[in-house]
């Protein structure tokens, strides 16, 4: 029996796949139309009722109680009402939330996840009908008392506030989150802080996150790409991994891990760790899923390599299953730091948010400034500026007559002595 982080585990069990269809035809439900409500293709149902796959995650929980084989779930274990986040929709039925050594509240299965069929792989995904919106949740405050002893005007509160939903969303997936980081990154402070990087984000978009179908995924996905940014190699404290664990299994599996490309490793976690199926690793990734399944089937084989007691696993089945249970006893083994209270998280995205308004005001106010200025000391008018001085070359000497030789004086001052006539002005006799 798995151990979860997050909660117990999960009471969903799936019948036969012979029970599964006799179940579905006594409620008159054809392939389409269950393949139409769980956002999968009527070849996916038909390999569910024929034993190749089973659903897993969301839609593990929400096909059983499409054909009826597990009553809804409205309340927690402990006999309080689950929050609103809790009780998400996949393809407009509720599902419970999930569990497993690596769960976060998304809705996983305990149970190991199998391998993904080469059919499966390349069908097209069709994309799930848009779960109704929620209802907007009430304004926050204390609750307004009713019957005939309220004040006149006053409403009631109906629902819990968004920072009573908040805090439940974090408090049943923040410790699980943290984790699943660990194994994703190797580094303790690194995941504590993707975390509540991931939920200070998701209390300042609020009202998106709320409204989503799956708010523990939606968190997820934020920590996950936050943690694996190429920039924190350029901060001093994780330029350097932290120290690997000192069992050899878990040592070995982690360097494994580190080992794959950042998109090999966290397909691998997201389908092998934490359950879900392969079309929603695919959407979570940012991926197709013929390349989705890819990555996953060369993650496998590069930690199998790498792991001698996983050569030994002939199906891929058995390699998923094996992997399921070492990421979660890696996981639940390592100590990695307990994330902050909920309203610490909330009080520093709420700080995050007003600096970063502050910022963009100064930037605004800045630029404003910098505009008014320039078109107070621009010119109005193109004034062409006056070249320098430069010396010019290539010009030929000054021409003209040059200046005369002494004997030309003397030639000319005796000239002008003699005489204007007579043949002796026509030859001069020179001196």
């Amino acid at each position: 029996m798995t151990r979860s982080t997050t909660g117990p585990a999960s009471t969903d069990r799936l019948p036969s796949p012979k029970e599964r269809r006799r179940l579905r035809e006594a409620r008159a439900l054809s392939e389409e139309q269950v393949a139409a409500a769980l956002g999968v293709t009527p070849a996916t149902v038909r390999a569910w009722e024929k034993g190749r796959t089973s659903p897993r995650g969301r839609r593990r929980v929400a096909y059983a109680r499409l054909i009826g084989s597990a009553a809804p779930r409205t309340v927690a274990p402990d006999g309080s009402p689950l929050p609103a986040e809790a009780t998400g929709s996949a393809g407009g039925l509720p599902v419970a939330p999930g569990t497993g050594a690596l769960a976060d509240g998304a809705g996983t299965s305990s149970e190991p996840p199998p391998t993904p069929p080469a059919a499966e792989a390349s069908e097209p995904r069709t994309p799930p009908e848009p779960a109704a919106s929620p209802e907007p949740a009430a304004p926050s405050g204390p609750a307004v008392p009713c019957g005939p002893d309220a004040p006149a005007g006053a409403r009631p509160r109906v629902g819990p506030t968004a920072e009573e939903a908040f805090d439940a969303l974090y408090v049943r997936t923040a410790p699980g989150l943290v984790r699943q980081t660990y194994v994703l990154t190797g580094r303790r402070a690194l995941s504590r802080e993707a975390v509540e990087h991931a939920f200070q984000l998701a209390w300042q978009r609020w009202p998106e996150v709320a409204r989503d179908r799956d708010p523990a995924g939606w968190v997820r996905a934020a920590a996950y790409e936050y943690a694996l940014s190429p920039w924190h190699r350029m901060r001093r404290g994780h330029r350097r991994p932290d120290a690997l664990p000192e069992d050899p299994g878990r040592r070995d599996l982690l360097e494994a891990l580190l080992a794959l490309p950042p998109a090999h490793r966290r397909t691998l976690l997201l389908y092998d760790g934490v359950g879900l199926d392969l079309p929603e690793t695919a959407a979570e990734t940012e991926a197709s899923t013929p390349a989705a399944a890819n990555r996953l089937l060369n993650a496998r084989a590069t930690v199998t390599e790498r792991l001698p007691d996983m050569a030994g696993r002939s199906t891929p089945g058995e390699q998923s299953a094996l992997l399921h249970e070492r990421l979660g006893a890696l996981a639940l083994a390592e100590h990695v730091p307990a994330p902050p209270p909920a309203p610490t998280v909330r009080a520093g995205g709420e700080r995050r948010a007003a600096l970063w308004t502050r910022a963009a005001l100064c930037f605004g106010v800045l630029l404003v400034g910098a505009t008014s200025f320039t078109l107070r000391t621009a010119p109005t008018q193109y004034e062409q500026p006056i070249a320098p001085a430069a010396r010019v070359a290539g010009v030929p000497p000054l021409g003209g007559p040059q200046k005369l030789t002494p004997q030309d004086l003397k030639l000319q001052k005796s000239l002008r002595e003699a005489l204007v006539h007579g043949p002796e002005r026509l030859v001069p006799g020179l001196p």
